[in-house]
């Protein structure tokens, strides 16, 4: 009987073992051994999300001229917004712009304030536009003093083709107006409309340059009594005071077609100088609009090579320095605009020199530059260079 009964349970034990070992085998096949991976090739691997990720092209580049339709030319001014850094202020008003524009943006003119990159904003034209599917404007950048509203740093002017005719009988350019005061300024701007059969409401963009926003502090009130239907801008030249006090430029809408394509105009009662016209008068139906061009370095030379770039600019659109009905000068220091009018002298129609505001400014896109310049001129003109 005892030893049945050690039969029994060495039986018993006997399965038992028997049974457990696979399972247990199997355990340690799963979790003691570890997980051995499975390599795909090289080609089939699942891409990660960072590998998955193209990388995209660089921006276009800004063109250096655009053509416009004179009819059709209409300006817009942005909003200012203190809302993040300068990329992030760029990024959201050129996306708003691109919603509230009435037509397509021919050319951008921006002023920064504040310590950031000024390239930043080209290259974020340039992507912004892509992204859209929006043809490239041409572009002008200067940083300024300060702008009206604390923590904005920049503010965009855009000059735009509207969808219909809005200009019949063509535009006018004014020169800026400098004087000790912002009103007296506007003053001046009414006063070279009025020699030419217009008046305040039809002014389409006016734009104020003070040298300082804390004795102008009336400039906005000022400029929206005199034209409430224009697009207006204002901004502080340098952060320092400088030279005029205030100084405004204007485009308006001809109330009547002027005798010729291009006239230019020096008003009795107004300053009259060799070096520009107070106002052109531009019934020709095409524009060639210009993008800034710097010069590096303040000689006489370097002066040169950048109206050279320009003129160039101008060819390949079929325009002339001698039909450029306006331009705009940027310089970094006062001390260099006597040697900027010598050199410009020698481009522009000596005749008949255009509407022209030239001013000191804080910066330019490169550290540098010592003076920018851009122009609008009659396109199609076939009248010889300088």
């Amino acid at each position: 009987m005892y030893w049945l009964r050690v039969s029994l349970l060495a039986s018993v034990l006997l399965a038992l073992i028997t049974e457990t070992l696979p399972a247990q085998k199997k355990k340690k096949t799963t979790d003691d051994a570890g997980y051995v991976p499975i390599i795909l090739p090289e080609n089939n691997k699942k891409k990660t999300k960072d590998e998955n990720t193209q990388t995209l092209p660089p921006p276009r580049e800004l063109p250096s001229a655009v053509f416009a339709e004179t009819d059709r030319l209409t300006f817009e001014v942005t909003p200012l917004s203190s809302k993040g850094l300068l990329s992030a202020q760029t990024r959201d008003t050129l996306r708003n712009l691109l919603r509230t524009s009435k037509g397509t943006i021919v050319k951008l003119r921006a002023f920064v304030a504040g310590s950031g990159d000024l390239r930043r904003v080209g290259e974020l034209v340039g992507e912004t536009f892509a992204e859209k599917h929006a043809p490239l404007p041409a572009l002008s950048v200067a940083q300024v003093g300060a702008l009206p509203l604390e923590g904005a740093q920049i503010v965009i002017e855009a000059t735009e083709v509207d969808k219909k005719v809005v200009n019949p009988n063509g535009v006018a350019f004014l020169s800026g107006q400098s004087a000790p005061s912002v009103m007296q300024s506007l003053e001046k701007l009414k006063s070279a409309l009025h020699s030419s059969g217009m008046d305040p409401s039809d002014t389409l963009r006016v734009t104020c340059f003070v040298s300082s926003l804390e004795e102008q502090r009336d400039t906005h009130q000022a400029m929206a009594a005199s034209f409430p239907g224009a697009a207006l801008n204002f901004v502080q030249m340098q952060r320092e005071p400088v030279t005029p006090a205030a100084e405004c430029e204007a485009v308006a809408r001809l109330r009547a077609p002027a005798s010729e394509s291009l006239k230019f105009v020096n008003p009795p009662g107004l300053d009259s100088s060799p070096n520009y016209s107070q106002l052109a008068l531009v019934t020709s139906p095409k524009l060639v609009i210009t993008g800034t061009q710097l010069a590096f370095g303040s000689q006489e030379s370097d002066l040169k090579l950048a109206f050279d770039r320009l003129q160039r600019a101008l060819g390949s659109s079929n325009a002339r320095f001698d039909h450029v009905v306006m331009s705009h000068v940027y310089v970094t220091f006062s001390g260099i605009t006597p040697r900027v009018r010598t050199v410009r002298a020698n481009y522009y129609n000596k005749a008949n020199p255009p509407a022209s505001t030239l001013l000191p400014f804080e910066g330019l896109p490169s550290l540098d530059a010592a003076f920018g310049v851009d122009v609008i001129a009659v396109a199609g003109s076939s009248s010889a260079q300088r």
